[in-house]
Formats: structure tokens, sequence, C-alpha cells
């Protein structure tokens, strides 16, 4: 007579258990996509300190760090849709619409009904600015989750009438002499606070820092986080387990526009003045710098820590072909080949990838069904 003896199932897999939550493990791949980034970056800063002696010194080093400052800043808020699955494509034409709203206050608010006009404070004038930015990120979040419009389509057109109307407050006309202010009435300071540099670093620096901290924050450690990863990686899937997708799609382009306008009265403190071209092709740089930090544009991968990383590679990489003195049409080229460079190699490591987890798979597959086999039995 045979005995059978059972097994008891593990903890937490019972009927009606709670399903076991999965341990965080070390992701060697996303340490190993960010390593290729980094060594990407010492490769250039090598190369270019080789070929020019000024490339290391502590002027161009500040240089550096401010430009990356306004790209990183708006890669950051680029990430944050990426992440989604989504893409900005106005970011830059916000850019320059942030700071001609900010310039237009400047010079000063006619009061309707009456020949008065009204100088804001320098901080009302920043918060309305930035304002303005994260409505056009609300308009363009509006859009996309309630309409279900293709992010590509809508952004596109958000840049275009942010250009717009960037050039219908400025008519024309740079803003320079009015940025200022007047003593007497109490909007001065503007210059004097974004020119400081606390620690010797430039206060685009600092911005960039915080809201890097704030952000990897935001992305590891609230159910934010979690519910934008798990959009981007599958977003039937996210609804179905409870995730709020359509108001996490408006949030990550309001955040965009937030840091679009950021940079916007960054920028316009750093040239003392509000233009018309303000922002052109922040938002290739800001697309470039997180792919290059190895976010998947598909989405539901890329982190604060490889968008840095990548803004960095864009920023040594344009500065150093400055300084060897290449034509501005070969940086351009130049440029565009690294980012090709970089999809590409991400690509095959993911193809690669694909083929092990396929082949180990099989392996698995043929290993289980060997071992399910009952053994023969042997006659009495």
């Amino acid at each position: 007579m045979s005995t059978t003896t059972a097994t008891p199932a593990p903890a937490g897999t019972g009927p009606g258990a709670a399903p076991a939550t999965p341990a965080r493990s070390f992701n060697l791949n996303a340490v190993l996509i960010e390593g290729r980034a980094l060594i990407a970056l010492v490769i250039i800063v090598a190369i270019f300190a080789v070929l020019s002696d000024n490339y290391l010194t502590t002027g161009n080093l500040t240089t550096i760090t401010k430009q990356v400052a306004f790209n990183a800043i708006v890669a950051l808020g680029m990430l944050m849709v990426i992440l989604n699955g989504g893409i900005d494509l106005s970011v830059g034409s916000t850019v320059g619409l942030t700071a001609a709203v900010a310039g237009n206050l400047f010079r000063g608010l006619d009061l309707p009904l009456s020949q008065a006009i009204m100088f804001p404070p320098v901080w009302v004038i920043v918060i309305l600015s930035v304002a303005v930015g994260m409505l056009v990120g609300y308009l363009n979040g509006l859009l996309i989750a309630k309409l279900n419009l293709a992010p590509f389509i809508v952004t596109l057109g958000m840049l275009y009438v942010a250009r717009g109307l960037t050039q219908v407050l400025l008519n024309g006309q740079n803003i320079t002499n009015e940025l200022s202010g007047q003593p007497y009435l109490g909007n001065t300071g503007f210059f004097d606070v974004f020119a400081s540099r606390p620690l010797g670093l430039p206060i685009s620096a600092w911005v960039m820092i915080i809201l890097a901290v704030v952000f990897s924050l935001l992305l590891t450690r609230t159910p934010f986080g979690r519910w934008l990863y798990a959009t981007g990686s599958n977003e039937r899937a996210a609804q179905l387990s409870g995730v709020p997708v359509k108001r996490v799609q408006t949030r990550i382009y309001v955040i965009s526009g937030f840091c679009a306008g950021v940079v916007g009265i960054l920028q316009m403190a750093n040239i003392s003045s509000s233009t018309a071209d303000l922002g052109q092709f922040y938002e290739l740089n800001a697309i470039a710098a997180v792919v290059i930090g190895g976010a998947a544009l598909s989405g539901g991968r890329g982190s604060v820590r490889g968008t840095i990383i990548g803004a960095f590679v864009i920023g040594f990489l344009a500065n150093g072909l400055v300084i060897v003195g290449v034509s501005p049409f070969w940086q351009q080229v130049i440029t565009g080949a690294v980012i090709i460079l970089a999809v590409a190699v991400d690509q095959i490591q993911q193809i690669i990838q694909r083929r092990r987890g396929a082949r180990r798979a099989v392996v698995n597959a043929r290993a289980a069904g060997t071992g399910s086999q009952p053994p023969a039995s042997t006659p009495a």
C-alpha cells in the first residue's frame, strides 16, 4: 500500500491569501544602461581635455554646468512624459512663452477702464510666468487624457500655438531694458538673485539639483511614481489594477510645463532679455538627454540619474565641439549621430536580452516537462 505525503503550500499562495509582494532586487540592467552613458561622458571629457587646454578650466566648467542645468531641468519634465509612453514637443515653445509673459509683466500691466499701469513684484512675476507654463502643460494633458488624442499631434500643435503667442506678446521686439525694474516700484532684484552663485554654483545648477532630488523621490517613494511606471509599462493592466491612468497623464504634462516655465525664467535672467526665439530646440535636447540616459521611448523605463547623465553628455559634447572649433553644421551632425548611436546600442541590448530570455524559457520548459513525468511502475 502506498502512502502520499502532502507538501504544505508556501505562505501567501493558498486560497484567499493576499498576493506576495515582490522583493526589491538589484536592477543590473538599469545600472548597465546608466553606466554606458557615464562611460560615454568620461570618454568625451577625456578627448576634449586632450584637444584643448581650456576645456577643463573653472570658467568653462561653470559655463557648461549652467547650460546643462537648463537642458536637464526641461529633460526632467520630459522624463515624466516619456515614462508614460508620451512625448512633449511643446516644451521649447513654452520656455519662450514663459519668458515673454515675464517680460511683459516687467513692462507693466495696463489696467482696464483707467490709464494706470500696474507693476507686480518680482516674486509675483515669477509665479505667474511659471503658472503659464503649467497651464500649457495642463491643456496638453487634458487633450491627451480626456479626448485620447495622440501626444505627438497635440504637443506639435501646442508648439505652434505657444510660439505664435510668444510672437504676439513680443510684437517682433526683444524686451531688454525693462527687466531691471525700478527701485521706487519695488520690482528690482531679479538679476541680482539669478546672477548669484551660492557655493560657487550658478542658481540654475542649484535648481537642477533640487528638482532632481524631488523628482527622484517622487518616482521611487510615492504611489504616483509607481503609477507612472505601471501606466508606461502596460496602460491597460494598470487601469484594471485601479491606477488613475487619466489623472497620471494629465499631471505629467503639467509637470513638464512647470519645468519649461522654470527654465524660461532662468534663461531670461541668463541672457538679460526676452526674445522670440528663446527655447528653440530645447525639446530635442530634452528628448536626447532622456534617451541617452537609458529611458525607453515606449515608456516604463528610465530614471532621474540617467537623465542627468544624458544631459551632461550632450552639454560636454556640444561645448567641446565649440572649444575645438568644429563648424556649427557639423556640430549638429555629430550630436545627431551620438543620439542615434545611443538608441541603436540600447535596442541591440534589448534584442540580446529578449533572445536570452526566450532561450532560458525554452530550457526551463523542457526541464519542467522532464521532471513532471511519472516514474515507471515496477511489477510486484
